[in-house]
């Protein structure tokens, strides 16, 4: 671990332990940090910090040195439940300068996966071989043909992706899920489903952002915005099959996505996203 890795880290801990304390003024902050909670702009010792009761068990961490970034993917408690979220700091000088989150209040959500604990993923953890690693614009590149090719979605691939490509969204597995009865299109891989054309019904991915690449960890880091008209009713797959549309109603997700690329395919996904008012704005 480089030196520039560890500071961020131990930052991050920082961070978080004074969130499980509710005590922000243990963040060392610059003079006009920023924080976010689900794209809105809060005061420095609002929301979360006024209800988080401490940490759950799944920590992923990762860092970019290179742009004063660190994130984190976990589960935090409040007094009625324990929910999953996903956060990120901008470091300036050894201090916070933004802090972004995406709590996923489940008893907030109009459109909800089935519930399930999220499970540790050493992939996303494994250092990339530096003769399979790529440049960080071709990183960014290959990130955002992914939210190109699920945006419009019609079989069409814009990026690459490892035959053994996972997607864990909001700690469901929508992909190689052989139990994903809810989500039968869960079943299949990653390609696969892309390649059917399957959510054709995400008709923008808008105000796009990639503020942190691990480069070690082959790591990107995603934030934006998933529009749904809600105009599409029935459309047919690129196998012939006419299926209905999810989403019938004008509506909006806003994530934080993360993708591992190992020699330049994607191996692995994570997401965790909520429901927005239509067309929000971005915080951001």
């Amino acid at each position: 671990m480089t030196q520039e890795r560890a500071a961020l880290d131990a930052l991050l801990d920082r961070y978080l332990d004074a969130l499980a304390s509710q005590d922000p003024g243990k963040v060392p902050w610059t003079p006009a940090a920023r924080c976010s909670e689900n794209n809105v702009q809060l005061a420095i010792g609002d929301g979360l910090w006024g209800t988080c009761i401490g940490l759950g068990g799944y920590r992923l961490r990762f860092a970019d040195p290179v742009a004063g970034a660190v994130g984190f993917f976990g589960q935090v408690r409040e007094p009625l439940a324990e929910s999953l979220f996903a956060l990120r700091l901008k470091v300036t000088g050894g201090r916070v300068a933004e802090a972004e989150c995406i709590v996923l209040r489940l008893d907030d959500e109009g459109f909800k996966l089935p519930q399930a604990a999220p499970i540790d993923k050493p992939v996303l953890q494994e250092i990339v071989p530096p003769e399979r690693r790529r440049p960080r614009a071709r990183m960014l590149s290959i990130a955002d043909g992914y939210l190109d090719t699920l945006q419009l979605n019609d079989g069409a691939l814009f990026t690459h992706f490892h035959p053994d490509c996972d997607r864990i969204e909001n700690g469901f597995q929508t992909t190689n899920n052989p139990d994903a009865t809810v989500l039968p299109n869960a079943r299949l891989g990653c390609e696969e489903q892309f390649r059917l054309g399957i959510y054709r019904y995400d008709d923008r991915l808008r105000d796009r952002r990639y503020p942190l690449i691990d480069e070690e960890r082959g790591l990107v880091l995603a934030a934006g915005f998933i529009d749904h008209r809600g105009r599409l009713g029935r459309y047919t797959l690129t196998d012939g099959r006419v299926v209905e549309a999810p989403i019938r109603r004008p509506h909006t997700f806003h994530l934080l996505e993360l993708f591992k690329i190992d020699d330049g395919l994607i191996r692995q996904v994570e997401a965790v996203f909520i429901t927005v008012p239509y067309h929000m704005p971005a915080a951001w």
